[in-house]
């Protein structure tokens, strides 16, 4: 006896790879297409923010230019030179950029991708050590702040368990939408202390001390605004210097957990519909099993049976050697002859 399976199970079996491929390629390009109209978006609406301050802001240097070159009767080519003097100036005031601190402040910028461009490599030795150092250090900074990020992550958990148990819950849960809500808040905490820290050392404003954290900790690192760059506070002030280098430490910490714990949290949103249907499809496939499986088991005990009654009627019965040969497990002709003879 032979049970076939379903139609409908195969073409099941077969369609859904294809449906989840096709699913896969749509949400890719439904994401490409989010991020062109997200940089179309933004590309808009800094051009009207920022382009007539730019043009005004270039009127004022070129006037300011000019009465410079007038009031010190300098040539064009003096000017430039005096101009490629201050920019090469500017790093060092600072102080000394390559002492241990200035380069263990560097090295944080280069392992974390902030990169502020406040500091580089002056030596070609310098740059292609630079290179190697970054090619390591880069994938061994992502793999640690994941790892940090995920107890983090467990360690707010275990507190939200806490304070529900605390609030007299019966059944406590901390749900996706309360990590994500938690996640924020102490974003904003972090982003909060780092720039009442910085505006109080570096005399900015609590806005542009809380802008800074913010290029800061996300890695974009711009470098319009810089710690530990005034009064050579890298050489003056140790514990400010290292209260910069833990605040980025841990504060990057802080936002990849977050930013972790969002993408996570999109990515089970998206695949929950090919869960499902991957869970239907191996229901079906094991019903199928167990259906095949109960109709092969009924098949054997009745041909078990039937041997038996053979070989009680027929002393010089010699039962087959292989369950191949049990009776209506197979059909074929040349078999039910077999049967017959040694019958």
């Amino acid at each position: 006896m032979e049970l076939a399976p379903s139609s409908g199970c195969t073409d099941t079996a077969t369609r859904s790879p294809r449906d989840s491929m096709r699913k896969q390629s749509a949400r890719t390009a439904a994401l490409i297409l989010c991020i062109l109209s997200y940089l179309l978006v933004g590309a808009a609406v800094f051009d009207a923010l920022e382009s007539e301050a730019e043009r005004n802001r270039q009127r004022l240097l070129a006037r300011k230019r000019g009465e410079f070159r007038r009031k010190y009767g300098f040539s064009a080519d003096d000017y430039r030179e005096l101009e490629r003097l201050a920019l090469q100036a500017e790093p060092h005031r600072a102080g000394r950029q390559w002492r241990f601190a200035g380069s263990f402040y560097f090295a944080i910028t280069v392992i974390t991708t902030i990169g502020y461009g406040h500091a580089a490599p002056g030596t070609d030795s310098g740059k292609v050590f630079c290179m190697f150092y970054a090619l390591l250090g880069i994938p061994l900074t992502l793999v640690t702040f994941q790892s940090l990020g995920e107890r983090l992550n467990a360690l707010v958990r275990c507190l939200l368990l806490t304070a529900k148990r605390c609030l007299g819950l019966q059944r406590p849960h901390v749900s996706a939408e309360n990590m994500v809500v938690a996640g924020l808040l102490l974003c904003a905490a972090t982003l909060a202390l780092g720039a009442a820290a910085f505006a109080h050392f570096e005399g900015w404003t609590f806005f542009h001390a809380y802008y800074y954290c913010f290029i800061t900790l996300t890695t974009i690192g711009f470098g319009d605004f810089v710690a530990l760059q005034r009064d050579e506070a890298l050489q003056r002030k140790p514990p400010y210097v290292a209260f910069s280098f833990l605040y980025i430490l841990l504060g990057l910490t802080v936002i990849g957990a977050f930013l972790n714990l969002v993408v996570l949290r999109f990515l089970a949103s998206a695949d929950a519909p090919e869960r499902s249907a991957h869970r239907a499809s191996a229901f079906r496939k094991g019903a199928l099993e167990s259906r095949i499986g109960g109709a092969a088991s009924t098949c054997i005990s009745h041909g078990i049976h039937q041997l038996e009654t053979w070989a009680r009627d027929n002393p010089a019965f010699s039962p087959p050697l292989s369950p191949e040969a049990l009776p209506h497990c197979h059909s074929s002709p040349d078999r039910r002859r077999t049967r017959r003879k040694s019958i």
